[in-house]
């Protein structure tokens, strides 16, 4: 009996030992998720006839302010913002008001994701602090959502605004004054609510505001805008498009950049493709020949000149009701000299076309001395196109697959401005066959009107992968494209220019109409031919792409455990 006694004993011994021996972590208890409350504030919330200029809130717990220069919303804005402290982790927060409160007016202050508890950074979502100068406050709402008339996902961060309509007020107000009422759609929400507002009649915007001062400034905002002013109460979800706007050309002064050439900067998105400004190069009153191209992913315009000798010249700039002369200084530069580049080199695309780009602008082309023939030695017939403006030179030819192709320019082919000509240039294309390509067939529904452009693109929308133009015809064949994720693009050409043109807001036009396809097309493949339907009268809702970037981020994640 001993002897198991201290069998047992020497167990427990060393069981006791092995747990004493065990590291362990000190936990502190469940993770805090629950946001800071609202004790108290002075004077209450929703208060009114309100007179002072301080409020003290007071929270159940350590808060700290996080982005509040972005977050806090204060309807109608202030023209002296309040000074809100501490900086610091307190359970007291302090809002000193320094500006001259409007009478009978309903003030709302609402503090976003800014208000979080001090441990755990949990948000006080959408705190509003609601107070009224006069004997009520006002209860009336508005509702709507924005879009982006031309991107697929709208910005973030979007002023909503009201101006009250009345006998003083004039469209250029948006220019010069603060609205009325204001919210934001912070960083996440595409839908807006305006709150606490008051009975009448008013003009509805968005604004994109960069400068941060209530204020439309065409060159650096974006707007949306109702036409027609609106009414409160209202139970109507508006939906507001922005856009930018094309501003009015303004030049700045000619930049000399070699000794035959100058840099003309400009301001404003302008169409010069299409609509190219008058401009005329002077010494003294002689008019100097010159050719105009757009410098490359620049806003500025290249002048072409011979070179002369002389102290200065004169630029004279002139676009619909714009005008503009400068004096400048000229000096012995450096020449730019004829320089030609080929965009394919190598494998060339059924859908493309042969480009060559040349440093200076060409003003000759002797086809005769131009060679395409194919890996038996035959000449394969051509046409040429030069783009004068962008400085490309499009060569079209027939291609067939699998084919080997060899283009040779013999000395004098090409002429440039300065009476030089290339020497002798080669380039080597190949095609691969047809079933390493896929095909997409594109059929429309509820086209509400012609013409239309039909553009495939990759995800951000900025460039172009294939198009098409309609004035009828509701089905698309998009042949020989090269495998890859397309994103469909439809835009209402409604002034039959062929390319998409914003609105302006004193004009009172609205931007032209554009619709996305609502899934991205990731089945055009080699070999393999792919057709989508695609319903215009369904609107493209950023929310259904994020869901599906959520999707497969998880495919792909599990699809690397199972490989493990």
């Amino acid at each position: 009996m001993l002897k198991n006694s201290l069998k047992y004993f020497s167990f427990l011994l060393v069981f006791l030992m092995v747990s004493c021996a065990k590291r362990g972590s000190i936990t502190g208890g469940l993770k805090d998720t629950l946001a800071p409350i609202l004790k108290s504030s002075s004077p209450k919330n929703f208060s009114t006839e309100f007179k002072g200029d301080e409020i003290i809130l007071t929270f159940d717990e350590y808060v700290k302010l996080k982005n509040l220069n972005k977050q806090l919303i204060i309807s109608p804005p202030m023209k002296n913002p309040p000074i809100i402290t501490p900086s610091n982790a307190s359970k007291f927060i302090n809002i000193k008001i320094k500006d001259t409160l409007q009478p009978n007016t309903t003030y709302s202050l609402n503090f976003g994701e800014s208000i979080a508890d001090n441990n755990e950074g949990n948000p006080y979502n959408q705190f509003k602090y609601v107070f009224s100068t006069g004997t009520y406050i006002d209860s009336l709402a508005l509702n709507g959502r924005i879009k982006d008339s031309y991107d697929k996902t709208p910005d973030n961060f979007v002023s909503v605004m009201l101006y009250e309509v009345n006998d003083k007020f004039k469209d250029s107000v948006i220019y010069k004054e603060s609205p009325r009422y204001i919210t934001n759609t912070l960083d996440s929400l595409r839908t807006f609510r305006l709150e606490n507002l008051k009975a009448g009649k008013y003009l509805l915007l968005a604004l994109k505001d960069k400068g941060g001062n209530n204020r439309f400034n065409p060159k650096d905002d974006k707007i949306g805008f109702i036409k027609n002013y609106i009414t409160i109460p209202n139970d109507t979800v508006f939906e507001l498009e922005l856009f930018k706007e094309q501003i009015p050309i303004k030049a700045f002064k000619p930049i000399q950049v070699s000794g035959n050439r100058l840099l003309l900067p400009y301001e404003g998105k302008q169409n010069f493709k299409n609509s190219k400004p008058k401009i005329v190069l002077k010494n003294n009153t002689e008019i100097l020949e010159t050719i105009i191209t757009q410098f490359p992913k620049k806003d500025s315009l290249q002048v072409w000149y011979q070179p002369i000798k002389v102290d200065s010249l004169s630029l004279e700039i002139s676009k619909e009701n714009y005008d503009k002369k400068f004096n400048f200084k000229i000096k012995n530069q450096k020449k730019d000299t004829l320089n030609i580049t080929a965009l394919q080199n190598g494998i060339i695309h059924f859908r493309d076309r042969f480009t060559l780009e040349t440093a200076t602008p060409l003003v000759k082309f002797d086809k005769s001395k131009i060679k395409l023939i194919n890996k038996d030695s035959l000449a394969v017939d051509f046409t040429t196109e030069y783009d004068e403006f962008e400085q490309k030179l499009f060569i079209d030819f027939k291609k067939e697959p699998s084919e080997k192709y060899n283009f040779t320019f013999l000395p004098g082919a090409l002429t440039d401005f300065y009476e030089k000509s290339n020497d002798t240039l080669s380039y080597k294309l190949t095609t691969k066959a047809i079933d390493e390509y896929g095909n997409l067939t594109l059929n429309l529904q509820n086209v509400k009107r012609f013409p239309i452009i039909v553009q495939l693109t990759n995800k951000k929308g900025d460039i172009v992968l294939a198009s098409d133009y309609s004035e009828g015809k509701t089905k698309f064949e998009f042949p020989l494209l090269e495998p890859n994720v397309f994103f469909v693009r439809v835009i209402y050409d409604d002034n039959k220019n062929k390319m998409y043109d914003p609105g302006n807001y004193l004009e009172k036009r609205y931007a032209e109409e554009v619709n996305y396809y609502q899934k991205e097309i990731d089945d055009v493949r080699a070999n393999w031919d792919s057709n989508h339907t695609f319903d215009l009268s369904i609107q493209y809702n950023p929310d259904i792409e994020k869901k599906q970037d959520e999707k497969k981020m998880k495919d792909e994640k599990k699809k690397k455990k199972t490989a493990f």
